[in-house]
């Protein structure tokens, strides 16, 4: 990624969580969240006490839209401070940094990439995670590379690269003898031996299995374009492709359709919420959330499809056929 400084953790959400950590964002503070996503990117504002912002996201794209954003925060007018913006490369789909790089200096705010689906994309030929003060990475068993459960946070920032090594490691610091200090209360978000082991071999096949994946997506686009009362994705340049997800239209029940691609073998879910219908959001906030929000249709109608490095172009096809034929034969 040609950046300065890398920590690994014992997850994607340690990761999000040391980074409010290290940019003193807590109580009295707000942050920007996409409303579809996965919940634990809302999660670390509500534990650091902060108010979670919610922004509307585009629906080719799945990604905060940054008109949105820019209509949020000129609209915002609750008495915590504005701070700071999560960014979500949803599914590898890198989010168009450039113009919210360019709204984050107009309004003065902290940059926070959720990186955690993204590793290997690609905005204007920079890694995603490389361009906010501090980029996170995940390696949950879903992601394209895994450690059973682990992560990454990356910045070129040497103070705030100083501060997660010292947050993650329970405050500690070791003097030229060895002996152990402790400077400042941290957690215990270090990566084990174990899952580091298992994540490094996986780096020596990462590119081909990126390219592998892309060419899997292209077999999707092509067999899945005659399939009526669906919806595909962007191709974007740049995209990792973690995570294939179609729309689907109103009149297909998801719930029906996961269930008869399950009877021919073939696993399909939802693919993120939208955190603005969820309970403790919609409770804790009221009505101060989205309305008709293009994340609350992405999270109703969304079909995430496998996609994995073990599959090959038979497969994508026979799911095709099977989401085809299930579609047209009906009662969904």
């Amino acid at each position: 990624m040609n950046v300065d400084y890398v920590s690994a953790v014992s997850s994607g959400t340690a990761a999000l969580h040391l980074a409010l950590e290290a940019l003193e964002i807590g109580q009295g503070d707000a942050v920007l969240v996409p409303d579809f996503t996965f919940v634990a990117t809302a999660n670390v504002v509500e534990i650091q006490k902060a108010r979670t912002v919610l922004v509307d996201v585009d629906t080719t794209t799945y990604n905060m839209c940054p008109d949105k954003l820019e209509e949020t925060i000129v609209n915002y007018n609750f008495e915590e401070q504005l701070k700071a913006i999560i960014v979500v490369h949803e599914f590898g789909a890198p989010a168009d940094m450039s113009r919210i790089m360019a709204i984050a200096k107009k309004y003065n705010l902290y940059v926070i990439e959720d990186a955690a689906c993204a590793l290997g994309a690609y905005h204007n030929n920079q890694h995603v995670g490389t361009f906010g003060d501090i980029g996170c990475f995940s390696f949950h068993p879903r992601k394209s590379i895994t450690t059973g459960e682990g992560g990454a946070l990356i910045t070129n920032n040497k103070k705030l690269a100083s501060k997660i090594e010292l947050l993650r490691n329970h405050g500690l610091k070791r003097d030229e003898n060895g002996l152990i200090d402790v400077v400042m209360p941290g957690y215990n978000y270090r990566m084990t031996d174990f899952q580091a082991i298992l994540g490094i071999h996986q780096l020596k096949t990462f590119q081909e299995n990126l390219v592998k994946r892309s060419l899997l997506v292209d077999n999707y686009f092509n067999e899945l374009s005659n399939i009526e009362n669906i919806k595909l994705p962007r191709n974007i340049e740049g995209h990792a492709w973690q995570s294939f997800m179609i729309i689907l239209n109103d009149k297909l029940n998801r719930s029906l359709l996961i269930e008869k691609l399950y009877d021919n073998k073939i696993e399909a879910g939802q693919g993120a919420q939208a955190i603005s219908k969820l309970s403790y959001f919609n409770e804790r906030y009221k009505n101060n959330y989205l309305k008709n929000s293009n994340s609350e249709i992405l999270a109703k109608k969304g079909l995430v499809l496998p996609l994995n490095n073990t599959m090959n172009t038979a497969d994508i096809k026979y799911i095709c056929l099977s989401l085809g034929v299930v579609i047209k034969v009906g009662d969904l």
